[in-house]
């Protein structure tokens, strides 16, 4: 389904050139960040405390959160649990404090608000289930890269491959450049969207890819550039129809989805956009500099008719 057709084609290499450039300026700010700033880990990574809160009626979150906030507190999370009348809050620890006590104090702080607030349950996340976490995500994303280069290996050639992983970890370090950058709480489900940016970002990067391919074999006397042009310029009104779509559920959660879903629906957005600009700035222009040729894609005839004969 197309909403427009463009008839003639983009020449999109002719400045692919001066768009790396800016994707290696962006990158290397984005290391920047992370190297000099970090990540601001939510108390899945870091410890914490988490409490359970439930309460006899309905409750909005708001209220409690400025409680909290009155009370000295930062950096907490407050979401609902399971109902409207279920709370669920994660408190960081602070060096000498005591979980015990602070959830004592917590809960205090909830009483004198509401005296309908009843403690549930109290967990310590140490951190060495932090670390383990961690560790674990790094893991994630080394292990969903390589499947992501071993697939596009065998279903087209080891260019494309090397060149939509780069685009990708492109699409991954940008993501975290930013949270470093504003100091955004990173949490598990940041974790998540990053994990599904990097499949929605391969999805993008095999339908450009599979042009190519196809165009190899249809347009016999067009240079690698021109086939490559055409290839972006024939999936635009594609990649804009999907991302749009998805951009608008993702923007819902952004507006309505409350504090629970905002970072997750914010890793999304920054993946989105990234995504298509590195699917086809940065894959693309990477896969004509690896030397990608026909012979890569299509078969000669002659090899063929020797094959028959022998």
């Amino acid at each position: 389904m197309e909403f427009f057709k463009i008839r003639r084609d983009i020449p999109f290499m002719r400045h692919a050139l001066a768009f790396n450039v800016i994707s290696l300026l962006t990158f290397l700010l984005a290391v920047g960040f992370l190297a000099l700033r970090g990540l601001n880990f939510s108390i899945e990574f870091t410890g914490g405390t988490v409490l359970e809160v439930s309460y006899e009626h309905p409750v909005d979150i708001e209220p409690i959160r400025n409680t909290l906030r009155q009370k000295g507190y930062h950096d907490f999370s407050v979401q609902n649990f399971g109902s409207s009348r279920d709370i669920l809050i994660r408190m960081p620890l602070k060096p000498g404090q005591e979980s015990a006590a602070l959830s004592r104090a917590v809960i205090e702080a909830l009483t004198a608000q509401d005296r309908s607030a009843n403690l549930k349950r109290v967990e310590f996340v140490g951190p060495q289930v932090g670390r383990e976490l961690a560790e674990n995500g790094a893991l994630a994303l080394l292990i969903t890269s390589l499947g992501i280069v071993i697939y596009l290996a065998f279903r087209f050639e080891w260019k494309f491959g090397v060149a939509a992983v780069i685009a990708n970890l492109h699409d991954v370090v940008i993501i975290l450049g930013f949270f470093a950058f504003f100091q955004w709480e990173f949490s598990l489900p940041v974790l998540a969207a990053i994990l599904a940016v990097l499949g929605y970002s391969v999805n993008e990067s095999v339908v450009v890819a599979d042009r190519i391919r196809e165009n190899f074999r249809k347009m016999r006397k067009a240079s690698v550039t021109q086939i490559i042009d055409n290839a972006i310029t024939r999936t635009m009104s594609r990649t804009i129809i999907t991302h749009g779509s998805t951009q608008a559920a993702v923007l819902a959660m952004l507006l309505f989805g409350g504090a629970a879903l905002h970072y997750f629906a914010v890793a999304l957005t920054i993946g989105i956009l990234f995504g298509i600009y590195s699917s086809v700035l940065v894959m693309a222009p990477l896969v004509r500099w690896l030397g990608v040729r026909r012979e890569d894609m299509v078969k000669p005839v002659t090899d063929r008719k020797q094959e028959a004969v022998v």
